[in-house]
């Protein structure tokens, strides 16, 4: 897998690759980990506004339904497509081929952290459970 530097990540589990205005979200290795084998996406239309933390998609897995969080104010450019044939790119390749949306960010993205402090953020949950 080809994991970006310009990629942040979400407490709760997204990741967001901006270039510019605009940034492509998906859901992390760990993430899927947690959720299981995906069996459907319920993903916005384009053209679809969001503001900052509110679910932009949702994630149904055998097992349960992961809500999927806006990282700032932002409007749905695209989809991917081919989740709606193919959920199960979410488990195999969330950080590339899985990817959910593309968005256009009209606000601050605030509280994402970059790989290393995430990485510590999954371990620290993990030892929660």
């Amino acid at each position: 897998a080809r994991l970006f530097s310009s990629t942040s990540f979400a407490k709760t589990h997204e990741w967001l690759k901006v270039e510019g205005e605009e940034g492509v979200l998906g859901i992390s290795e760990f993430a899927q980990g947690q959720l299981g084998e995906v069996v459907y996406c319920d993903l916005p239309d384009a053209g679809a506004a969001f503001k900052a933390s509110e679910t932009i998609c949702t994630l149904e897995s055998v097992k349960a339904v992961g809500e999927v969080y806006a990282p700032a104010d932002c409007e749905v450019l695209a989809v991917n497509e081919k989740l709606s044939d193919e959920p199960s790119l979410v488990n195999s390749s969330p950080e590339s081929d899985g990817w959910l949306v593309k968005i256009k960010i009209s606000g601050a993205v605030s509280g994402m952290m970059d790989r290393a402090a995430y990485d510590k953020h999954v371990e620290a949950e993990a030892k929660e459970e």
